[in-house]
Order: structure tokens, then C-alpha cells, then sequence
């Protein structure tokens, strides 16, 4: 399982650095670049980061009042040339506050500590749903059994997800987040903060629009690159 990783920083060498050293580790993937907090929460909003390396003294907002106003579920490794923020940035439980200009070796401990503490976490989670053919959901006072190739795609609606199938809609108490968790990654992908699509119903793809059924779902554009990647891998004839 890969990390998926944020970088928050004004400086573009530094980005530049923080991408290239990402690139290293097998274990960790970049999915999103912002010069400030408030680009990044652009990105937040539109999928999801298990750890995000996040400079101190940027413009419009520091890194420091970002952690202190905003609700982040991802680990959090500091990366700043400013040693004096160090004691309340642990306040705030940063994983790790890492000095610039940074060692590689220094950036792999870090990130180490951040693969073993979610490896933790995995652990001690439920098990996932059964990735055969088909899985059980709750919905109208009773459990139902949805087989993969039945649903076409899931759409959210704040605390709800309506599944869409081939014959009926199902709408069902689960966050789009949950949903993506347990569905196997292989058959379905997340194009948009609202829809997670069945790869295999994709009858066709214009531009950013996908193509399901009679349904024309826009991909995101921060999603675009790596959507259109995963879906088209060793699957596109060439000339």
C-alpha cells in the first residue's frame, strides 16, 4: 500500500526537492502540489492524503495557523528552515519537523515512521469487504447483497451514497470515503469528490467526461492525470 502525499510549500525549489525525493520511495505516491494552504485545501476536497509535508512561513497563511484552523486526518511532517516552531508544531502533533535543507536520509526515517504508524492502523481496522464478486450493504432496515458488476457507479450525498445499478438506485447510510476504502481498487475508481465509478461499465471517455450508461460524469481536474492513467494502463492500443 502506498502513501499518498501532499506538499505544501511556497518555495518551488523546494517542492522540487520534496517531489524528487518522493519519487525514491516505492512506498510513497504524490498526488498533489499547492504553494499555499489555502490551494491546498482545494485539493483535500478533492481526494484524500495520507501524509502531507507542510512548510511553516508561507504567505496569506502560515503553516502552524493552518494545522491550528483546519480539521486534516493525514500525518503531517513539517518541513521549514525555522527551528523555533519545532516545540509548538509537536503541540500540534506534527509526526516529524524536518530542517531545511533536508537530508535524504533524514526524509526516509520521517517517512518510515509514517508507513509503520499507518501499517499500525490497518491492522486494527475492520476487515474489508469480500472482493470476489460481490458485497453486503445496509440499506431500508435490511442487508442487501450488491454484486460489483451490477454497480454502475456511487455518488455521494453529504452523509449518504446513492448506488447506482444496472436496474435500481440503492441510497445507504456510508460516507463516499468508506465506500472507497472497501471497494476494490481494481474494478472501481474514484474520478470525483461525489462519484466513484465501476472501471469495467465505462463505455466511453471525451476529454474530462466519462461515460456510463446513459450518465456523463466529469472527472476533477486535480484527478484528471492520474484517473485517465489508472483507467487507460496497458489498455490502450497504440498506432
Amino acid at each position: 500500500m502506498k502513501l499518498k502525499c501532499l506538499i505544501i510549500d511556497d518555495e518551488p525549489v523546494a517542492r522540487k526537492v520534496l517531489r524528487e525525493f518522493i519519487e525514491d520511495i516505492d512506498f510513497l505516491e504524490l498526488t498533489g502540489q499547492a504553494e499555499n494552504p489555502l490551494k491546498a485545501m482545494a485539493l483535500l476536497s478533492e481526494y484524500d492524503a495520507d501524509l502531507i509535508f507542510l512548510d511553516v512561513n508561507m504567505p496569506k497563511i502560515n503553516g502552524i495557523e493552518f494545522l491550528k484552523t483546519s480539521r486534516i486526518g493525514a500525518q503531517i511532517i513539517m518541513t521549514t528552515a525555522y527551528p523555533e516552531h519545532a516545540i509548538e508544531a509537536y503541540a500540534l502533533d506534527v509526526l516529524d519537523y524536518l530542517l531545511k535543507p533536508i537530508a535524504f536520509d533524514r526524509f526516509l526515517k520521517a517517512c518510515n515512521k509514517a508507513k509503520d504508524i499507518l501499517a499500525s492502523k490497518s491492522r486494527l481496522a475492520p476487515a474489508p469487504m469480500n472482493q470476489d464478486d460481490h458485497f453486503f450493504i445496509k440499506c431500508d432496515n435490511q442487508i442487501e447483497k450488491v454484486f460489483y458488476d451490477d454497480l454502475l457507479y456511487a455518488e455521494a450525498m453529504m452523509n449518504y451514497v446513492m448506488l447506482h445499478m444496472v436496474t435500481k438506485k440503492m441510497m445507504v447510510y456510508i460516507t463516499i470515503k468508506s465506500l472507497e476504502d472497501q471497494l476494490p481498487a481494481g474494478k472501481f475508481i474514484k474520478v470525483h469528490k461525489s462519484f466513484i465509478i465501476n472501471i469495467n461499465k465505462i463505455k466511453s471517455i471525451e476529454g474530462a467526461v466519462i461515460n456510463i450508461a446513459n450518465t456523463r460524469i466529469t472527472i476533477s481536474q486535480n484527478l484528471k492525470e492520474r484517473v485517465l492513467n489508472s483507467i487507460l494502463k496497458d489498455k490502450m492500443i497504440k498506432r
